[in-house]
């Protein structure tokens, strides 16, 4: 991606880290309450997305994206989620030839979910990649391989086009029902981490350079293998 750096003109003091205490908890909270609740509707008590006890399980991360210390963006990562859930939403692969079992076998999957911007603060590209810059930094640490997501047909603040586009997330399955409140399809990307880290440093491009700006020499090492 050989193109000048949005990010200059777009940042706007703009840091995302994972919620480890109650005030970043209280800040994802207010920005589910803006998006998640008044917005869309997807859920009735935001507070009930991020109960206390998240903070402190190994499985699950809550990531805040802050510009200039206002909460504006969060996401949630559940590591290695139970496919016993998954398989109970009703999915239909969008290629039949695609082998679960097989890929679950030498797979470690995230979970993204709960990926949300407060509306006067979209437009731009600087709080998707700050969050996506946090995730991918903890995911590929910890040695996880394939991150999925559920995006919904018809939204129109939908993370689709950045995701396939940009990152290299592809739709595999679609399924009608979750977790959310909304009668809307259901599309589910899978991220193979390593296909999109040679295809984003093939271009060593700026936002390869941004992505894994705080990455030691070994994370580059295991996907560069």
């Amino acid at each position: 991606m050989n193109i000048s750096n949005p990010l200059k003109r777009d940042r706007k003091g703009i840091v995302a880290a994972r919620v480890l205490d109650e005030p970043a908890r209280q800040g994802v909270i207010e920005v589910l309450a803006a998006t998640y609740q008044r917005e869309k509707g997807w859920v009735a008590n935001p507070a009930d997305q991020i109960p206390p006890g998240d903070l402190t399980r190994d499985d699950i991360s809550w990531f805040l994206a802050k510009s200039r210390n206002k909460p504006v963006g969060a996401l949630r990562v559940h590591y290695a989620p139970s496919l016993e859930q998954y398989a109970s939403y009703g999915f239909k692969m969008i290629d039949p030839s695609f082998d679960v079992e097989e890929f679950l076998r030498r797979a470690r999957i995230a979970e993204v979910g709960r990926f949300c911007v407060l509306p006067e603060s979209r437009g731009g590209i600087a709080i998707v990649a700050a969050l996506m810059r946090s995730v991918t930094h903890e995911t590929v640490e910890r040695g996880f391989t394939h991150l999925i997501t559920d995006v919904f047909e018809g939204d129109p603040h939908s993370p689709y086009n950045f995701h396939t586009r940009v990152l290299g997330f592809r739709p595999v399955a679609t399924h009608d029902r979750g977790e959310l409140n909304t009668e809307s399809r259901r599309i589910t990307l899978l991220l193979d981490i390593k296909a999109a880290y040679r295809s984003l440093s093939a271009g060593k491009g700026w936002l390869f350079r941004y992505l894994t700006d705080e990455w030691d020499a070994s994370m580059h090492r295991r996907l560069a293998a």
